[in-house]
């Protein structure tokens, strides 16, 4: 006789049974909108729209008044299957195959919303309503994607309609091996840029009529290459620059080609704030140039470094962590970037979820197990945040 599946391994199965690709919604909304509003939650659906972005639908749901107002965030669309055929069970289909439930999405990150809808959901029906404060998913279904019509607008919206959020916890795949293994306290920050050097197209063998753009864009890839930024701190690794593509669009071998392109990324700490990086680069690349002409420009997309230093948010995940795996988890600030750098402009953040060793590869993959344990320690952590009384 084959054992029921516990409810967050239920509601990890029917979330990764929806083909929810961004940016497509794929059903998994109105899964949780089901699930939560039959529960109590108030739940709004809410599209974004943006001019040459795809639209975008999120979710709202809230329950319990009053402070503290905790919000967990999240997402649900997932990035592209790739081969399907590569794949041990169909991507879509939630198979559990020897306590493993495979599926695009399966650690980041539906099973750590599965966990943590499946811990509230018990935590409210022990409690009541009434427990003391307010519990809010932000669930979005872009972060995949552009992350445009997603959770910055949905913070927007939410704030607009009153709510004020006291602490958030973001339930992407944190932990490096084993559950338990890390929070995530604070984020690197993130700047890239493109760099273009003009010069005169002609033929190789009448150098002197044309102007190679190549040598001064290498001239200037390398200052950037060889760039030592900071030697990182206490709370952050060091900030690194990585050229990420060099073109220059000319497939023959007797033309000088009329333009060069670079484009680089840095993945910098609190050492520096966004416009002093920037002063930085543009005064390495200027001494690179020594007086020639070039173009650099810098995406808008950039994001600051943080780090959230709330002692009850963090005190309290820590000991719901030690209490349900042993594992003291370190306070981690490395990886990416993360929804966590929008949220932390409207309460303190912190990240934890699942371990993330499969996240975007084929047989994405969680064990139910796991599922179950980072249930059991939000539940946890969701009685320490809201004391009985």
């Amino acid at each position: 006789m084959t054992e029921p599946l516990s409810p967050a391994v239920t509601i990890c199965r029917d979330l990764i049974r929806c083909p929810s690709v961004t940016p497509n919604e794929g059903g998994a909304l109105t899964v949780l909108e089901k699930l939560l509003s039959a529960n109590g939650f108030t739940v709004s659906r809410v599209f974004f729209r943006e001019e040459g972005t795809p639209d975008v639908e999120n979710l709202f749901a809230t329950i319990g008044s009053g402070s503290p107002h905790l919000v967990f965030a999240g997402h649900t669309d997932v990035v592209p299957a790739g081969d399907e055929e590569a794949w041990s069970a169909p991507p879509f289909s939630g198979e559990i195959v020897d306590g493993t439930l495979y599926g695009r999405g399966a650690v980041d990150m539906k099973g750590g919303i599965a966990s943590f809808a499946a811990a509230a959901l018990e935590f409210v029906r022990n409690r009541g309503a009434d427990f003391g404060g307010t519990i809010s998913f932000l669930i979005t279904g872009d972060e995949e994607g552009p992350a445009i019509n997603g959770t910055v607008k949905l913070l927007d919206w939410a704030q607009k309609a009153g709510h004020r959020f006291d602490a958030a916890i973001v339930g992407e795949p944190t932990n490096p091996q084993s559950l338990g293994d890390a929070i995530k306290i604070g984020r690197r920050g993130s700047l890239s840029g493109q760099l273009t050097v003009t010069g005169i197209q002609g033929h190789v063998a009448y150098p002197h009529l044309a102007k190679n753009p190549i040598s001064l864009l290498l001239r200037l890839t390398s200052a950037l290459d060889t760039l030592q930024l900071d030697a990182g701190n206490e709370r952050f690794e060091p900030s690194n620059l990585e050229i990420v593509t060099i073109d220059v669009g000319n497939p023959a071998f007797n033309v000088i080609p009329r333009k060069a392109e670079a484009r680089f990324n840095i993945r910098f700490n609190d050492e520096w704030t966004l416009e002093s990086l920037k002063a930085k680069i543009v005064e390495t690349l200027d001494a690179a140039a020594d007086g020639a002409p070039y173009e650099l420009a810098f995406r808008p997309d950039a994001s600051q470094s943080f780090l959230t230093r709330d002692e009850r948010l963090i005190d309290a995940l820590s000991v719901s962590i030690e209490a349900k795996t042993g594992r003291r988890p370190a306070l981690s600030t490395g990886g990416g970037t993360s929804d966590a750098r929008f949220i932390k402009n409207y309460c303190p953040v912190v990240e934890f979820g699942l371990v993330g060793q499969t996240m975007h590869q084929v047989d994405e993959r969680v064990d139910i197990r796991d599922l179950d344990a980072l249930a059991a320690i939000y539940g946890d952590f969701l009685e320490r945040y809201f004391p009985q009384g």
